[in-house]
């Protein structure tokens, strides 16, 4: 009786369990995963874990910019909205590659694609073209610059690690240069 009792339980959370981590596909999700176990184990820095989370974090919203980016340049109907594209892609591809070097200095795990919430950003904007992808595109930038200043300057004043700070800091005037952009061009389509 103990016995079935005993499978009966083990059984069903096992199950439970490998099911939850098959569906796990989010990679900002796994790199911050695989960031807590290189911690328990000793091999990334305790002191730096919001550091880290700042790097996985900045890393997958790159990757996004990079990917609207160039979305943009096909499918904006507005020249201005393509060469802000161009310049989202040309910025934050510097930034992607930074950050990686970044993270292999600092044996921080990152994602090679975006994580599940700007993926879903992408989905929804890249169903779009023309004039509505256009404002669409630009209202997103204007409020996403927001948040991402938002998070750098944090990552600036509170950060752990000088060469993540130092990341941050150097960030910030072009994410601000973006949101100046972004708010210009947003102003004109409306």
């Amino acid at each position: 009786m103990k016995r079935i009792v005993f499978v009966s339980i083990i059984i069903p959370a096992v199950i439970a369990l490998s099911c939850n981590d098959a569906n796990n596909t989010d990679s900002k999700k796994i790199a911050d995963k695989e960031n807590d176990q290189k911690e328990d184990s000793g091999t990334l820095n305790k002191k730096i874990d919001d550091d880290a989370n700042f790097v996985t974090e900045a890393r997958s919203g790159v990757l996004m910019e990079v990917e609207l980016g160039t979305y943009a340049q096909k499918n904006a109907a507005s020249e201005e909205v393509k060469q802000f594209g161009e310049r989202m892609v040309k910025d934050h591809s510097k930034d992607r590659d930074e950050l990686k070097m970044l993270a292999t200095n600092k044996n921080i795990s990152i994602p090679d694609v975006p994580g599940e919430k700007f993926q879903k950003h992408i989905d929804d904007l890249e169903k779009e073209t023309g004039s509505e992808f256009d404002k669409d595109y630009m209202s997103f930038m204007v409020s996403d610059h927001h948040d991402d200043i938002d998070e750098f300057e944090k990552e600036a004043k509170n950060g752990k690690d000088s060469d993540i700070v130092a990341f941050a800091n150097k960030g910030l005037p072009v994410l601000k240069e973006h949101l100046s952009m972004a708010q210009s061009i947003h102003n004109k389509l409306q």
